[in-house]
């Protein structure tokens, strides 16, 4: 009774472990077979996706502007295009900043900081810009006549007038206006000395024969272009002595 038990039991065994095994194979084919399907299908999206162009649009979006910043870094780095002076070079980097220019310190030299200063000599009709002890330029004057003397003394420039009206020192009532062709001042008038009512200055002429003479009322009369390029020079203030 026991023999035929054990080979009932033995093939029922075998029976399940063949049923088991042809489980697991199914199911590893069914799991490969998922697996190959998921791939196919995979490959035809990605080669579709990588054909296509990039998408653009009319009116991309614009970059992210950068957040601005302080004063002290926009001024942190000169534009190469600045001269720099060259008492700063060492003080900057040139491997940073290598097309930077050094130039030279212009400072100005004595002689310019020396103020400009006008010397009328009576005896030689003539005046000469100055500056400092440095003469620039003469021009040929005509001074004040016998009775009406150019005031000797140092004076400086309290006047100056383009196309001045001419009034008539001794008659009452006569005026030229300033920019008539005769008007005894010409264009340019250089005011440097004043009793509060009568003037005396550089001034042009319509008449330029009387120039290196002792012919004024006490003025001083230039070539017209010689006292409109004095004009341009001189400011108020500047300091005229008139000597011998």
């Amino acid at each position: 009774m026991l023999q035929p038990s054990v080979k009932q039991a033995f093939a029922l065994s075998k029976t399940r472990t063949r049923a088991l095994l042809t489980f697991r194979v199914r199911l590893l084919l069914v799991s490969f077979l998922a697996l190959s399907l998921a791939i196919l299908a995979d490959q035809p999206s990605s080669a579709s996706s990588s054909a296509q162009p990039a998408q653009t649009t009319e009116n991309p979006a614009a970059p992210p502007q950068a957040s601005p910043k302080p004063p002290e870094q926009e001024n942190a780095k000169p534009p190469s295009h600045l001269r720099i002076p060259a008492a700063l070079a060492p003080y900057l980097d040139p491997g940073f900043h290598p097309d930077l220019r050094f130039e030279p310190d212009l400072s100005p030299t004595d002689a310019d900081t020396q103020a400009l200063r006008l010397e009328i000599r009576l005896s030689r009709r003539q005046v000469t810009l100055y500056r400092g002890e440095t003469p620039l330029k003469s021009y040929a004057i005509a001074v004040g006549r016998p009775g009406w003397e150019t005031p000797v003394g140092t004076y400086e420039v309290k006047q100056m007038i383009k196309n001045p009206t001419w009034v008539h020192p001794l008659q009452k009532g006569v005026v030229i206006p300033g920019g008539d062709p005769e008007n005894p001042l010409g264009r340019y008038w250089i005011g440097f000395w004043t009793d509060g009512k009568n003037w005396i200055g550089f001034h042009g002429t319509p008449t330029p024969r009387s120039v290196g003479r002792a012919a004024s009322h006490g003025c001083v009369r230039m070539y017209n272009k010689d006292v409109e390029e004095l004009f341009k020079q001189v400011t108020l203030g500047t300091v005229v002595k008139v000597v011998k």
